[in-house]
């Protein structure tokens, strides 16, 4: 059985990788750095207030492209105009587009010409560039804003910018407009297969690689901020990131203190290896696996993610692999992230062990590390994506012959047994993993198991039983199947003493009563046209109904009279597949809450309360056919309550 990879999340829940869109906002330093107008300037007054706002900063963009002092400190006001715009109302990069600003910001992602004339000291020298790559990346949210940013001529000056520490000496200006050069790449190439290819034709990779070493951590993120959107779903990228020596400084930047260096450098890592076994071997030679275990334990639950995810991939290379990833420590801190709040944390520590769980050597150590608990407890999830991970570890645990007193022991066996799977993958999963754990129970085993049954306190000894009871029970059930005739008779005959010994320890002395308090009608209106405001048709003939009284009765028939059904507003209703004396009764039952059920009605009316929902009417038909078991027809009934959900009439067999 094979375990699904990560997809990305096109509805399916299991998390992705992806290359991350930079949300390019200021933070407090940034604010300090680039502002020198505030919100109300740009964004107070009307419609006619904004469009006129942008018209003067398109035109100031278009008309100041100059060394000068004044023309240089407009167009660096022009862009953070634009870009405060952008940012902080989306609904108005339609606006800005629309009105011309994308040719203007262009022009000023490179320096204008210096001529005769021009002093020698260039005013705001890096800053203006910076701003119309800050304002570029912001209008970049749409594809098609996207295209006409990359058409017009931008990925080249965005490049040049990348390189600019080459061309001058290291400052605060010039680290700033690398880093607004690369988040603009980011945008740009983010879910865009055909500008990711571009940047990489363009130039665009070999600088932001040598950038990963740069000496300002700002820029080393955002040049693996754009690598991380570069590498996904492009193998040629990934290729040419791999061959400028990126892996190295990768490597290196998972150990940094820094959380964001790490968090990126491992989702850049995380998009080589995917769906790449070359790369990922490249990664593993590298010396990658060490540091990828210790982000398991970093403070950033996004790293922890990444690197959890990253090690699932690491694990479908070989066996080995697989082993050296528990030998280093890593099961601990996965069977902790097991326990996380965080859904997505926990999805993908569940990932990664399943795939070391595959592995027999990993077996026991995951489930005497801990694992079993956790991973039994994300059964009970809503979520379908991490219940069947979680049952895909299971499954490989269940491999182990060490691993069955344990999962008997926490309850496992009634886990698998009673869970609620919301898709079929994750019951077949169960399915098998229940069988594995039956094939088990001899030998060494089941000697541990009758010892635990000597030993051990009343709680464990109960499971124990009742896992034996469980899994014996196919196995019995198998023979009545059995063409050899004697098989048939002995498995009949185990399964009568079973259920009359249970029925001995266990009698069921009286009816169960009604599981919920009710005020009925009474049995002056059963079938009474007394006002009856609905009726049903029964075999031909009238039953005259109220319905006040279904209502308040069970949710088939809230949903058939306050639903979207057809019979909301009618007036006779036929009841098909369903016998007189049958629908009788439940109808008494609904009106008087209770009723006198004979063994040779039972199973019928077992099948009308359950298919509409009368929990209390079907724990009486349960009652009775209870007191019926046979040799002859024990097989039957054990169906009976597996296809009706009967867990009263099921527990019958197993009552402690």
């Amino acid at each position: 059985m094979e375990q699904q990879q990560p997809e990305r999340r096109e509805g399916r829940s299991f998390p992705e990788r992806k290359g991350q869109k930079r949300k390019l906002e200021e933070g407090a330093a940034a604010a300090a750095e680039d502002r020198e107008i505030s919100t109300s300037t740009t964004t107070d007054g009307g419609g006619d207030a904004i469009l006129n706002e942008i018209a003067a900063q398109v035109s100031v963009l278009n008309s100041a492209f100059s060394w000068q002092e004044s023309d240089r400190a407009a167009a660096k006001r022009a862009t953070q105009v634009l870009a405060e715009l952008a940012k902080n109302a989306e609904d108005l990069v339609n606006v800005i587009v629309d009105g011309g600003a994308v040719p203007a910001l262009m022009t000023h992602l490179q320096a204008p010409p210096y001529i005769d004339g021009d002093l020698a000291q260039k005013p705001f020298e890096h800053e203006v560039e910076k701003g119309s790559a800050f304002a570029l990346g912001l209008l970049a949210i749409k594809p098609e804003y996207q295209k006409l940013i990359v058409d017009k001529g931008a990925l080249p000056h965005l490049v040049n910018l990348l390189k600019r520490s080459k061309d001058c000496s290291t400052s605060r200006a010039v680290n700033s407009v690398i880093r607004r050069a690369a988040d603009a790449i980011t945008n740009l190439a983010h879910e865009n297969s055909s500008i990711k290819t571009r940047v990489r034709l363009e130039g665009g990779i070999p600088p932001l690689v040598d950038l990963l070493e740069f000496s300002d951590s700002k820029v080393q993120r955002a040049a693996a901020g754009a690598l991380r959107t570069l590498a996904f779903k492009n193998d040629d990228n990934k290729n040419q990131i791999v061959e400028c020596s990126a892996l190295p400084k990768l490597i290196l930047m998972l150990g940094s203190e820094d959380a964001a260096i790490h968090y990126e450098a491992v989702g850049v890592i995380g998009n080589l290896v995917h769906s790449s076994p070359n790369i990922k071997k490249e990664v593993l030679s590298a010396g990658a696996l060490q540091p990828v275990i210790g982000l398991l334990s970093s403070c950033c639950p996004e790293s922890q993610r990444e690197a959890a995810l990253l090690l699932g991939q690491f694990a479908s290379t070989d066996s080995d692999c697989k082993v050296h990833i528990v030998q280093r420590g890593a099961v601990r801190p996965l069977i902790e992230m097991l326990q996380s709040p965080d859904v997505q944390l926990k999805e993908m520590s569940a990932f990664a062990l399943g795939r070391l769980a595959q592995d027999s050597h990993n077996q026991a150590g995951i489930a005497h590390s801990g694992g079993l608990g956790p991973l039994l407890k994300l059964l009970d999830s809503r979520n379908g994506s991490l219940q069947h991970n979680a049952a895909f570890a299971l499954y490989g645990l269940a491999d182990n012959e060490d691993n069955v007193s344990d999962f008997i022991r926490v309850g496992g066996i009634q886990k698998l047994q009673d869970g609620e799977f919301i898709v079929q993958a994750t019951k077949d999963c169960v399915s098998k993993t229940l069988k594995r754990l039956e094939e088990k129970i001899h030998g060494r085993v089941l000697r541990h198991l009758l010892y635990l049954m000597r030993i051990s306190e009343k709680s464990i000894q109960r499971r124990v039983a009742l896992a034996l009871a469980h899994l014996w029970l196919e196995l019995l059930l198998g023979l009545l199947g059995s063409t050899n005739t004697k098989q048939q008779l002995d498995g009949a005959a185990a399964l009568y003493k079973l259920a009359n010994k249970s029925m001995a320890l266990s009698p069921v002395d009286a009816a169960p009563p009604s599981p919920t308090q009710r005020v009925y009608l009474g049995e002056q209106y059963v079938n009474s046209a007394t006002l009856s405001d609905v009726t049903f048709l029964v075999e031909g003939r009238r039953f005259y109904a109220h319905r006040i009284c279904l209502l308040a009765s069970s949710d088939a028939f809230r949903a058939m009279f306050d639903g979207g059904y057809r019979e909301k507003d009618a007036r006779d209703i036929e009841i098909p597949n369903i016998k007189w004396e049958v629908f009788e009764l439940m109808m008494r039952f609904i009106y008087t809450g209770s009723v006198d059920i004979t063994i040779e009605i039972s199973q019928d009316l077992l099948r009308a309360a359950d298919q509409y929902l009368l929990e209390g009417l079907k724990r009486l038909c349960e009652y009775t056919i209870a007191q019926d078991i046979t040799l002859e027809n024990i097989g039957g009934m054990y169906d009976l309550s597996e296809a009706f959900h009967a867990m009263s009439l099921r527990q019958a067999y197993f009552r402690d």
